[in-house]
């Protein structure tokens, strides 16, 4: 496919929303919280799994918020916003950032982005302090293509996955070769 070119749309019936569903459940995502403030300085945030690495040059990711959100204004509103990878020992953090109803910043385990405010989870794996460039509506979600501002490092941990509709460690990092093929970092 050459640059601009667009593909013809499918005929073809595209899958149930409960089969979709069972299908994605199938695909391991690492866990994260978005994290933001709006314009008048209240925090937001929310579990998502649909994060992913979109470019490298400019360095840029895509996130994947459903317009049924409960932040979905204050993330379509805010100018930037920050990606927290989760560890292993997140699991409550993810579920609480998953739950609609409750102060999820009850439990203190934010802080303001330092020269900055917006909240991030210092004890995440990985912060990613994002600066919103794009919005692509598809489907019944919006896409946001971000640029990376800065990144805040956490402890050394496994990631927190999910995986089959709940939550799992993946495999060691020291088990595991990176690309120059030795073990560890």
């Amino acid at each position: 496919m050459t640059p601009g070119q667009r593909t013809r749309p499918s005929t073809q019936e595209l899958l149930g929303g409960q089969e979709f569903r069972d299908t994605m459940s199938q695909l391991a995502a690492h866990v994260t919280v978005v994290t933001l403030q709006d314009a008048v300085g209240r925090p937001y945030g929310f579990t998502a799994s649909s994060v992913v690495s979109a470019s490298l040059d400019p360095p840029l990711l895509l996130l994947g918020v459903s317009r049924g959100s409960s932040c979905i204004e204050a993330i379509s509103e805010a100018s930037e916003f920050t990606v927290n990878l989760l560890g292993e020992g997140d699991r409550e953090v993810a579920r609480r950032f998953a739950t609609s109803g409750i102060d999820r910043f009850a439990h203190g385990d934010c802080a303001p982005w330092p020269g900055h405010g917006a909240p991030y989870l210092p004890a995440a794996m990985l912060s990613a302090r994002c600066v919103k460039r794009e919005v692509i509506q598809v489907g019944d979600h919006d896409l946001l293509v971000a640029g990376l501002l800065e990144v805040r490092t956490g402890a050394p941990t496994r990631p927190l996955i999910w995986f089959r509709r709940d939550f799992h460690t993946a495999a060691s990092a020291d088990a595991v070769p990176n690309s120059s093929g030795r073990n560890g970092t």
